[in-house]
């Protein structure tokens, strides 16, 4: 890390503004170089100054703002200077390709990012809430990724690996000197610690989906014989005619996929064609997908057309409902019902099939429903709330335990327990004392290795890969 780099922070396109961030030793150096008013090698951390970026009076590129961050407080904890000029980009353009010419390199990728975790500002599990932040779709996606910004994933592994660590002095003491160290009450400690640490590493590994559905979506398919009102309530829920909408069964024949916020949570909604036997070649192969769609979602909106009697395509879509968490929207309720919510809870009775008792309850809940009023749609946002809001509140809004929302951080956690299952088994064979300590060694490894104080540089230089530029 001794090269300064620089890149373009902000997004390219018209703005009002743009921000150039150089980072490294001789930032202060090179921009004051080319800065052509106020003196910055005598500058003070945390200042800002007006002037011109250029060579000379003849060649000025642009009027700038000049922000000063001296390391060690710095977002890179290196000497950091922004320099905000004129957005359209070609100013910043122009500045970059000046600093470049100064002998400042081009920052790769989340280097800057990079730069903080690898100088310790930063662990790893900070670095990847950066990505989370930028990239959060709704409110609680982004309370969620400023809390492990925070720190409060690093705290919790950090604490677990402190109690591993003192188990492993302790029994490396007691191995070195077993005349002044007895390690007869070692083994019922060491047992309640591996209880704690595995209950809580159970619990952040439970909590990735639910993690993963508010960072990324839930993949929501609605699903319904032709004709019953989907494409309808696509509409309804998104708020514009986005679906075409027609009397003549089968209009939709593929998958649509849009995303639309309901009540604080975003859905990621699949309309799919309509489910029933045909012969129709392009439409068989929709109901196929829609089928497929149904494997691979978290929640099933079933929409059905209660002013018409319940059809045998019907009971084998409400049969598909009992495949994930759903909802039952009985669609057209502005019209006389031919079914009523206790029809649907008769059909299930009859099959042994389960429905919700209660709105925490993930499994078949059911809705009266108007596309064309919107009449049911406060009432199926309250719903998803419930169901999917629950799990990150306790009962006074405080936040609950720390919520993972990465793989990488769940595949590591599940090494960490595996190394509590083998340690457990070790103990319970009666195996000699020196033995535990591979597995407790493995499993502070493995819990460094989450928030980044055991890596490979390899998987570092892949993490960061997939940022973005100037981050």
């Amino acid at each position: 890390m001794s090269e300064t780099i620089a890149a373009i922070a902000t997004a390219s396109g018209n703005g009002s503004i743009s921000i150039l961030r150089v980072s490294g030793p001789e930032a202060v150096c090179v921009v004051d170089g080319i800065f052509m008013n106020d003196d910055l090698s005598k500058a003070d951390s945390y200042t800002i100054h007006y002037g011109w970026i250029g060579e000379s009076d003849d060649e000025r590129v642009d009027e700038v703002l000049v922000l000063l961050m001296r390391a060690p407080r710095s977002y890179t904890a290196e000497d950091v200077v922004e320099i905000h000029c004129h957005g359209g980009g070609q100013a910043a353009k122009k500045i970059l390709e000046l600093l470049i010419e100064k002998g400042v390199r081009l920052a790769e990728p989340g280097e800057f990012t990079k730069r903080a975790f690898l100088n310790g500002r930063i662990d790893l599990t900070q670095a990847e809430s950066v990505m989370e932040v930028i990239r959060a779709k709704n409110d609680l996606a982004l309370s969620t990724a400023e809390e492990h910004l925070r720190g409060n994933i690093r705290d919790e592994i950090r604490a677990l690996r402190e109690v591993v660590l003192s188990d492993m002095a302790y029994l490396e003491a007691a191995l070195d000197d077993p005349e002044h160290i007895e390690l007869d009450e070692f083994p019922a400690t060491l047992g309640t610690h591996l209880c704690d640490i595995s209950e809580k590493i159970e619990k952040l590994i439970a909590g990735y989906e639910n993690g993963r559905r508010i960072a990324d979506g839930i993949k929501t398919v609605i699903i319904g014989r032709p004709n019953v009102g989907k494409s309808s309530f696509l509409n309804c829920i998104l708020r514009e005619d986005r679906a075409i909408v027609t009397n003549i069964p089968g209009t939709t024949r593929d998958t649509l996929e849009e995303d639309a916020m309901v009540g604080g949570i975003r859905l990621r909604l699949i309309d799919t064609a309509g489910i029933r036997q045909t012969s129709d070649v392009v439409e068989t192969i929709g109901v196929k997908k829609a089928k497929d769609a149904i494997g691979d979602s978290d929640f099933i909106i079933c929409v059905l057309d209660s002013s018409e009697e319940l059809t045998d395509e019907d009971r084998e879509v409400l049969n598909m409902c009992n495949l994930k968490p759903s909802v039952i929207l009985l669609n057209k309720s502005d019209l006389s019902p031919m079914i009523t919510i206790k029809d649907i809870e008769k059909f299930y009775s009859e099959n042994g099939i389960k429905i919700a008792d209660s709105i925490h309850d993930r499994s078949i809940h059911m809705l009266e429903f108007s596309a064309e009023t919107r009449a049911g749609l406060s009432e199926l946002e309250s719903l998803l709330e419930q169901l999917f809001l629950s799990d990150f509140y306790s009962g006074n809004n405080d936040r609950k335990d720390p919520v993972i929302t990465s793989l990488r951080q769940k595949e590591l956690l599940i090494d960490a327990k595996g190394s509590i299952d083998r340690l457990r088994e070790t103990m319970e064979a009666g195996m000699p004392e020196d033995l535990l300590t591979v597995d407790l060694l493995s499993l502070y490894e493995s819990l460094g290795s989450v928030t980044g104080d055991a890596m490979e540089d390899d998987l570092v230089d892949k993490i960061f890969s997939d940022f973005c530029m100037g981050k």
